[in-house]
């Protein structure tokens, strides 16, 4: 994994003020950069992001990411002399779980900004124009623990994405959310590894925990495995102890991956898993959002060669380093990760989640993934991270 230097602003005290628990970075002296990063470093929470764009001699488009690519203010355009503030909630989160338990995370996470010690932002866009931002604790909102594996993760390198990363865009400052998917997990795995304990660990009542597994979990063949079996026995855990602390749980089903039949169907991988999880949500009257059906809707409303612009298909040299071509069918890249967070979005509203009320106003209700967004409208800034080597799982 290639990793930049970042641009960290804690090292120059003279370029932010600290005020009780607020923090404002003056960035005018960076307003000639195209794209950089500023990190501060803080205590495990969440925190209230306020971003002020603009500039009185020229109009701009400023995207700004937090921690690992989560996406949060998308090609911003400001007028010449117009000034905006848009604000936003970042978790941020160390492996620390206790003075004696850590997440075991693996070792290419260890380079994550999802798990250090700083709250990162990533400042970019065709015409950055970010002159100030403030960061305070937030103790109050509700936050959204999303557990699963590379089709949730925040993704933190070009050309791979997740819709984990990409659902934050739509949100305002007053939900939080914090993705503890990682990348080969499966329920039980993640649950293994320390990370549902993470999430407890930081959880309260009125937040939520949204699990979508079942992609790498039907490959497992061990004693004891199985549908009905240890999955449905490792949700029931998820469940349990997510009400235990006064939290909602949702269930999400896998999303498909990009395997036509003949007639331009998406032919069926998942084995019973997403009918177990179905399952178990019925058991334990859980909302359910069938992102399995809504993302083969959207598959073969592309069609089998225009769905390859949703995944990790890329030929030989479109990245520096990329000797050989991308063909990956399972994990998405920006734009298909965006389609599918819309989905969830979607699915969300229609089961009436209450932290659904917390949705930007320019968001476009009624999404269909039947009619995804024509491309050539989906406008992403590459991130100054690149990866060659393809996520865990398949």
């Amino acid at each position: 994994m290639k990793r930049i230097a970042l641009l960290t602003l804690i090292l120059h005290a003279s370029l932010f003020t600290l005020h009780a628990q607020n923090i404002t970075l003056d960035l005018r002296d960076s307003l000639e950069r195209p794209s950089y990063y500023t990190s501060v470093e803080v205590p495990d929470g969440n925190y209230r992001v306020t971003v002020t764009l603009g500039h009185k001699k020229r109009a701009g488009s400023t995207t700004v990411r937090a921690e690992s690519r989560r996406l949060f203010i998308e090609n911003e355009a400001t007028k010449k002399g117009e000034t905006k503030q848009i604000s936003f909630l970042v978790n941020k989160r160390t492996p620390r779980i206790s003075d004696k338990e850590r997440v075991r995370i693996k070792e290419r996470e260890r380079t994550k900004l999802n798990w250090d010690d700083l709250l990162t932002l990533e400042v970019t866009g065709d015409r950055q124009l970010v002159q100030q931002i403030t960061i305070e604790r937030d103790t109050v909102a509700p936050t959204v623990f999303l557990c699963g594996n590379s089709t949730v993760v925040d993704q933190d390198d070009e050309p791979w994405a997740s819709w984990g990363q990409m659902v934050t865009r739509w949100f305002t400052d007053k939900v939080c959310f914090c993705n503890l998917a990682e990348s080969g997990e499966t329920a039980s795995t993640f649950i293994a590894a320390g990370r549902l304990k993470k999430g407890l660990s930081m959880m309260k009542r009125g937040d939520y925990i949204i699990m979508e597994f079942g992609h790498n979990d039907q490959k497992q063949k061990a004693p004891g495995s199985g549908a009905y079996y240890n999955f449905a026995t490792a949700l029931k855990t998820f469940v349990d102890e997510a009400r235990q602390r006064g939290a909602m749980p949702i269930f999400v089903t896998p999303t498909q991956r990009r395997s036509f039949d003949k007639d331009g169907h998406i032919r069926e991988t998942h084995a019973d898993y997403p009918e177990a999880m179905a399952w178990v949500a019925e058991r334990e009257k859980c909302p359910l959002i069938d992102l399995h059906q809504m993302t083969r809707q959207l598959f073969e409303a592309m069609g089998e060669e225009g769905s390859k612009r949703a995944f990790v298909h890329y030929p030989a040299g479109s990245y520096p380093g990329q000797t050989a071509a991308f063909a990956d069918n399972t994990h998405f890249n920006p734009y298909g990760a965006y389609q599918i967070a819309k989905c969830v979005i979607e699915g969300l509203i229609a089961k009436d989640i209450p932290f659904t009320r917390y949705l930007r106003p320019e968001y476009p209700r009624g999404y269909d993934p039947s009619h995804p967004d024509a491309l050539d409208t989906f406008h992403w800034t590459d991130s100054q991270h690149i990866d060659l080597v393809k996520p865990d799982g398949n």
